[in-house]
């Protein structure tokens, strides 16, 4: 996710997820489409992960798809990114 990001021009602040989804706080500039960024790191991720860990993860696919089409994006506007990064923190890890 970080190397993505990276290619980008973008910081990976924090990532951390639960069972079927993960929360990514990217810092991005204008010029960045926020729908190719996550293309990008949808797919990168899941051929990583397909490569590293096809035996474990085959059994989670939707439809022969490491991820969903959809995804959520949030502006944490004027909201103070220690809040935003202690929440993410305190999602549960992916335990499977």
């Amino acid at each position: 996710m970080r190397n993505v990001c990276a290619d980008f021009e973008c910081e990976l602040v924090e990532f951390n997820g639960e069972h079927d989804h993960v929360h990514l706080l990217v810092g991005f500039p204008p010029k960045v489409a926020l729908s190719t960024l996550v293309n990008s790191l949808k797919g990168v991720s899941a051929r990583y992960l397909r490569k590293e860990y096809d035996s474990h993860v085959r059994e989670y696919l939707w439809g022969g798809h490491f991820w969903s089409r959809s995804y959520y994006a949030g502006s944490t506007g004027g909201a103070n990114l220690t809040t935003v990064r202690t929440y993410i923190q305190g999602q549960d890890r992916p335990t499977r």
